[in-house]
């Protein structure tokens, strides 16, 4: 008999495309299939305790993590012995990441999972594999696989950047532009470079030349060159396109910001193909990552809760709950399509992975500041009126109320107020408006860029760097932050379309942006990894 993974709905991107017909049956595909891991009631302790901000409790390092909470050998061999049967071969087996790598034909894997991959096509995002039908297993894997990733091929995210319009060289386009060590100086962020720390930048897409970001960081004056390293994730690579508009601009952004605000770490990018699978195992490899160790993680990918499959927002929040296991601080934009999230369907939506609690989710403000004078005023970001984006912000569908924002309330753009009965986001929030934007190179140009994709990085330099002065790591940052408030500077004007900023936490900018040497007073609270 067979069993059924999982019914889930139909995604609202699969339901606006149209089907061009059956996909090859030779071709070839490669499927991540994920297990359960051992303990799992043990970890789910554990994080209760560190969502309770409990003293006693501290983070696993990374090989601790592997003996107690890695898949276990008799599962591994019940699938290994699966894909035999259908003839599928084993591409590569991570018992810590509780992942196997399954090759085979298109018609091998419809057989092996009862279901049929069929080509379909976007509007907005072109062609891609689709499947039709629940995934059957046999009943020996019952409970033992937890998701199928990869028959779907349709990309599952959206790079959070906007470049300030026109595009073109930074001094000759209106507004204020900031360095990136100008914004953390504007923040106070504390002294330091974040040596010996490493900062992991997930992309789905894009790439940059070795050159282009060398000029860069010399052009802002850096007497040290961050240390760059690429890491292939299935068949992800660092591809650069040339197109500044394109993912090569989220690359640039992400690595300059990072590099420039915490230029001894080590930043390493971790390049995959943009599907579920493949952003989830940029993760996940993030996060068990024994050479390159990071200890923060920059995600600028997401798209709307809506657009996600339950086994594959399942499987993400899996590999979330082990970064916060292991100490890791994962940072994420929020979104810059306001409260709709991009979906034109009336309903606010926010931003995963952002929403997920074991997430860090960065939102947008723009600065009325000169560098040297400090901030002035600092609102809501919200260029939708001159035709541009807004910081993401809401309530989550998907996650229950996290015990460290029971008891807040969400004001509304019509200034009431709800008690929030789910997850809130954004946490924090930092600059991200392209009118106040951050000077970058891409592809040999300078432009200026903004959106919630410049926050992520922004805030995981500064983890980087609160790390290396404290000598052990932040980890999971959200129990402590909500504890402590004081510590961000409070944003209390603007909105982003539903939400409106309020004294407090808001569904628009979180707690506030960063107070440097406040947060360096209550960070880090983990344990050296």
């Amino acid at each position: 008999m067979a069993t059924y993974l999982h019914a889930d709905r139909e995604p609202r991107i699969v339901a606006d495309s149209t089907c061009l017909g059956p996909c090859d049956p030779a071709e070839r595909i490669q499927v991540t299939v994920m297990l359960r891991r051992q303990q799992e009631a043990h970890l789910d302790a554990l994080l209760t305790q560190l969502a309770s901000g409990d003293a006693l409790a501290r983070p696993l390092s990374r090989e601790a993590f592997a003996q107690h909470f890695s898949a276990h050998p008799d599962d591994i061999q019940k699938t290994e012995a699966f894909a035999h049967r259908h003839q599928l071969t084993v591409e590569r087996v991570d018992p810590a990441q509780s992942v196997i790598v399954l090759s085979g034909t298109i018609a091998q894997f419809e057989t092996a999972f009862g279901v049929t991959l069929e080509r379909f096509e976007h509007r907005s995002i072109g062609q891609y594999r689709g499947r039709t039908g629940a995934i059957a297993l046999p009943d020996d894997l019952h409970g033992v696989v937890t998701a199928v990733l990869g028959l779907d091929s349709r990309p599952q995210a959206r790079p959070h950047f906007r470049l300030r319009p026109p595009f073109r060289p930074a001094r000759g386009a209106a507004g204020v532009t900031f360095t990136p060590p100008q914004v953390a100086a504007l923040y106070g962020f504390p002294a330091g470079d974040g040596a010996g720390q490493c900062i992991a930048i997930v992309e789905l897409g894009g790439g940059y030349r070795a050159a282009d970001i060398e000029q860069y960081f010399r052009g802002i004056g850096l007497a040290t060159v961050p240390t760059l390293v690429d890491v292939d994730v299935g068949t992800g690579r660092n591809a650069p396109t040339g197109d500044p508009s394109g993912p090569d601009g989220e690359v640039a952004l992400d690595v300059e910001i990072a590099g420039a605000i915490a230029p001894a770490a080590k930043i390493a990018v971790y390049f995959a193909p943009n599907g579920d699978a493949g952003f989830i195992q940029a993760v996940n490899t993030a996060v068990h990552d024994t050479t390159n160790r990071p200890s923060v993680i920059s995600i600028s990918w997401g798209g709307p809760e809506a657009i996600w499959q339950a086994q594959s927002a399942q499987a993400f929040e899996r590999v979330l709950q082990a970064a916060a296991a292991v100490g890791v601080t994962v940072c994420a934009a929020s979104g810059d399509s306001g409260s709709a999230d991009g979906l034109q369907d009336g309903v606010s939506h926010v931003d995963f992975p952002a929403s997920s609690p074991y997430v860090l989710a960065c939102g947008g403000t723009q600065l009325d500041a000169l560098p040297g004078q400090g901030i002035r005023r600092e609102t809501v970001w919200n260029d939708t009126a001159e035709g541009g984006g807004a910081g993401g912000g809401g309530i989550s569908t998907l996650y229950d109320l996290p015990v460290w924002q029971q008891g807040l309330e969400a004001t509304l753009a019509d200034g009431s107020r709800v008690p929030l009965a789910k997850r809130g986001v954004p946490d924090v929030a930092g600059d991200a408006s392209p009118q106040t934007g951050y000077e970058v190179t891409v592809a040999g140009a300078t432009t200026v860029m903004g959106g919630t994709s410049a926050v992520a990085p922004l805030w995981a330099a500064l983890i980087a760097r609160l790390n290396a002065a404290g000598g052990a790591n932040a980890g999971w940052v959200n129990p402590v932050l909500y504890g402590h408030p004081a510590a961000l500077r409070d944003i209390t004007e603007g909105s982003n379309g539903t939400y409106a900023a309020a004294t407090g936490w808001d569904a628009c900018t979180g707690l506030g942006s960063p107070d440097g040497a406040q947060l360096a007073a209550i960070l880090p609270q983990g344990a050296a990894r």
